[in-house]
């Protein structure tokens, strides 16, 4: 066949084809080539069958790769010649058909994203039809994975199948030279969702409902609204009675709320917005962006101080909805989209739960549960799905940082270089989220959040059912936590007495294994690296609370090179919300039986017959399990240097203390030891289940050492410099600097003993800003290749992914 001739294709898209006016896009650029055949959606993502000259194919297929729409992702194109009989015609013309059900989903679903610039021009336009409409939506924006129930993505298979399309949207609907060419959730007045203002106790409140949650905000009230993937509270930012109500409604004391506001100038005159910072802010993921706190606030602008209290950082979102763009310019209420004139500046909007519960989702939940908290309820008729929380997003050492990865980028699946077994990862305690991996392609789910209530633990249930049932994954082997008091270890241990031994696996993975691994997964690598896992807690091999371990690490396999010296944790879980007890335990530490001689703000906390009975526990082991966990020595820190004794929510000390730190320059260190002892070997180590075979020969080089670093000299020098009137900000930077040189210290060590130049970093103590962007910056001075988390948290909501990975790399052997 010369290239005059005609020929056949089909063409396989895989990624992100669906919902995000792939298919229309791809229909008209088959016309303007002059090509005839047809598109469709299957699981496997779209198929093209597409008829014409060689040459314009080969443009067509350019054009797919290169001018794709904004939302659509393409992860691979697949083509294979039709063979036909020479001469041959098979389609007159281009079309879209039918999707097709049947099979295995490969394609990749959506993410929810932002309402685009022209639905906002349209919902402000009066001439339009869709003036002031709070469900306006196209191909390119609005709500995806929380309203999918099954693949593929077409509207019957979304909680917007019970909303008929009336005649005027089904044209549009229809038409391939319109915006909402196969726009699933399109809609209008008309036809689709509405709102209802709802007063507590369920009733419905009269009149406009839009207006009179505004009024009511305006008043200083409370109100729950329904949004994307569940329930806000929002109150008006500037009102510090409000904020003060509300915390006091949420029960939630000090932990910060996040700040939605009108515009990124709003936003520049509150925290200090970079160029990366700029780009995360207004991307269409619309992440909580952690920026710093303007030095000075505008008086026009008076934010309240309850909104962050103690805390060097704003979260600050745009807004990404329809009606979070009607709450902030409606018109009637005084506001203007067109000429930047909001109704308010900021609102505080904070996710819809009491604290440490999971978001609502849905209307009756939302009355049940947060009845007490607002004054009304602002809701709607389009079901969620699939409740998801916002993200929260910031940047260190140059590049984007997830602390939580929820909405705007969950479902979007880590690739792996490799083929991974089906894995169901159950993640951690805190932070939960899950995983689950199939080929190349690994998804860790939404934010979850701490298995320390029922509704969570229902929000995981639910999480569970949900991913593997969407991705039609139906996994053989499952990993898990070690430490046996785990929410999610337990739910293993549940469903595994209901598995066949002989067809299904369990891997027991290492909590700071995991996170390495996740590092290591994100980057391609197998190892072996240097990892320094540092974090507040994790089960470790020998019973002991591990939290500062440096690790080598494959994927199957670790080994201890070096860890903090072993302190008591006084009390135990009490150590963490009571930071004084670890300031006595370092005490102790450092001075043996002359702590009673030290008068410090931290041995204040309560009386000394206390003391003396925290001497006895610690003495005998009593609830004081030993920790080797750099949380704790912050915390301790932080206590001792009369920052925070008592934390509000977890890793407040640690993070008052970084902000002390940030307000000197001192380059000083302090003393530290570092001891080398008989290397450390775990021969239990994974913990295996069901046909997960036993291990081969690891690969790593047993070490003839391994090290134990003791901070006791810091905490001496520290304790003396304090008492001598040395400022807090100064001790802290000190402090700070300590750390960086003792971990600069062990890399080369381990460098020299092992060969290893790779060093990987993860654990929640990495959000530490002061760390994560001077440590690398230090090792890449030494020669080091340095890898960190950038696709999933660094904190315990990547530890699933880790999981997923440590157990497909046994079960690959």
């Amino acid at each position: 066949m010369d290239s005059t001739q005609n020929k056949t294709e089909r063409i396989t898209v895989s990624g992100i084809v669906q919902g995000v006016g792939f298919r229309p896009f791809v229909y008209n650029t088959a016309l303007r080539h002059k090509l005839g055949g047809y598109i469709l959606n299957n699981p496997d993502g779209v198929v093209i069958e597409i008829e014409g000259n060689p040459a314009e194919i080969d443009a067509f297929v350019f054009d797919l790769n290169n001018k794709a729409p904004q939302l659509a992702r393409i992860i691979g194109i697949h083509r294979e010649t039709v063979k036909a009989s020479v001469g041959d015609k098979h389609y007159d013309v281009f079309e879209i058909r039918h999707s097709e059900q049947e099979g295995k989903p490969q394609t990749l679903i959506s993410p929810d994203v932002c309402v685009c610039d022209d639905c906002l021009n349209e919902m402000f336009d009066p001439a339009d039809r869709r003036y002031l409409y709070p469900f306006i939506n196209c191909t390119n924006c609005g709500p995806r994975f929380t309203i999918i129930r099954e693949l593929p993505y077409d509207r019957p298979y979304t909680t917007m199948s019970e909303f008929i399309m009336c005649p005027a949207c089904e044209i549009e609907y229809a038409n391939t030279t319109d915006r909402r060419f196969h726009a699933q959730p399109n809609a209008c007045p008309l036809c689709g969702p509405g709102l209802q203002l709802l007063e507590s106790k369920g009733s419905t409140i009269p009149g406009d409902p839009l207006i009179n949650s505004i009024d009511l905000l305006k008043k200083g009230g409370i109100v729950a609204l329904k949004g994307l993937g569940g329930f806000h509270i929002a109150v008006d930012a500037t009102n510090e009675d409000a904020v003060n109500r509300l915390r006091r409604r949420k029960h939630r004391e000090e932990k910060p709320l996040a700040l939605m506001v009108d515009s990124p100038e709003t936003a520049r005159k509150i925290a200090v917005i970079d160029d990366i910072t700029h780009h995360l802010f207004i991307s269409r993921e619309r992440p909580i962006v952690l920026a710093f706190k303007q030095k000075k606030l505008p008086e026009s602008l008076n934010i309240a101080g309850s909104v962050a209290p103690f805390n060097q950082y704003f979260g600050v979102m745009l807004p990404y909805t329809p009606l979070h763009y009607l709450l902030f310019f409606h018109p009637v209420t005084g506001g203007n989209y067109n000429r930047n004139i909001p109704v308010f500046r900021a609102l505080v909007m904070t996710s819809g739960n009491l604290s440490e519960e999971p978001i609502c989702k849905d209307n009756n939940e939302a009355l049940e549960r947060l009845s007490g908290v607002a004054d009304a309820l602002l809701v709607h008729n389009r079901r969620i799905h699939v409740r998801c929380d916002d993200s929260v997003i910031t940047s260190t050492d140059g590049k984007v940082s997830l602390v939580r990865r929820s909405r705007g980028y969950v479902p979007m699946p880590v690739f792996s270089p490799k083929p991974l077994s089906q894995v169901l990862a159950f993640g951690a305690e805190l932070k939960n989220t899950l995983c689950v991996t199939d080929g190349y392609r690994a998804f860790v789910s939404q934010h979850i959040g701490d298995l320390e209530n029922l509704p969570t633990l229902d929000f995981f249930n639910e999480a569970v059912i949900h991913f593997t049932n969407i991705m039609d994954i139906k996994p053989k082997l499952y990993a898990y936590d070690l430490h046996h008091e785990y929410l999610s270890t337990k739910y293993f241990m549940k469903i595994r007495k209901g598995l066949d031994k002989k067809r299904h696996g369990g891997v027991g993975v290492q909590h700071h294994h995991a996170h390495i691994a996740s590092v290591m997964g994100e980057h391609g690598q197998s190892g072996p690296v240097l990892g320094f896992s540092m974090d507040g807690a994790g089960y470790g091999l020998d019973g002991a609370i591990w939290g500062g371990e440096v690790l080598l690490c494959t994927l199957d396999s670790f080994i201890r090179y070096a860890h903090l010296a072993y302190v008591p944790m006084p009390g135990g879980k009490a150590a963490i919300r009571e930071p004084w007890r670890m300031a006595f335990a370092y005490l102790r530490h450092t001075f043996g039986e002359d702590w009673r001689s030290f008068r410090l703000p931290c041995t204040e906390q309560v009386t000394p017959e206390e003391f003396e009975m925290l001497d006895t526990a610690c003495r005998t082991g009593v609830n004081c399990p030993p920790t080797s966990s750099l949380g704790r020595l912050f915390d301790a820190v932080a206590s001792i240097l009369d920052i925070r004794h008592i934390a509000a929510f977890e890793g407040q000390a640690a993070m008052m203390l970084e902000a002390c730190a940030v307000a000197s320059d001192i380059k000083d260190t302090l003393p530290y030891d570092i001891q080398s002892h008989a290397a450390e070997f775990y021969d239990n180590y994974p913990v295996l289940w069901g046909n997960v075979s036993k291990l081969p020969e690891q690969k790593l080089t047993k070490i003839p050492r391994s090290y134990i670093i003791d901070f006791a000299p810091i905490v001496k020098s520290m304790v003396m410099d304090f008492q001598q009137g040395k400022s807090k900000s100064e001790c802290a930077a000190a402090f700070h600097n300590t750390l960086l040189a003792s971990f600069v210290e062990i890399a080369v060590k381990a460098r020299n003993d092992t060969g290893i130049g790779t060093v990987a970093l993860s654990g929640g103590c990495w959000q530490n800003r002061i760390l994560c962007e001077r440590f690398p910056a230090l090792l890449r001075k030494k020669g080091f290749t340095v890898l960190q988390n950038r696709q999933v948290p660094v904190n315990d909501g990547g530890i699933s992914l880790g999981q997923a990975f440590v157990a497909a790399a046994i079960a690959g052997k």
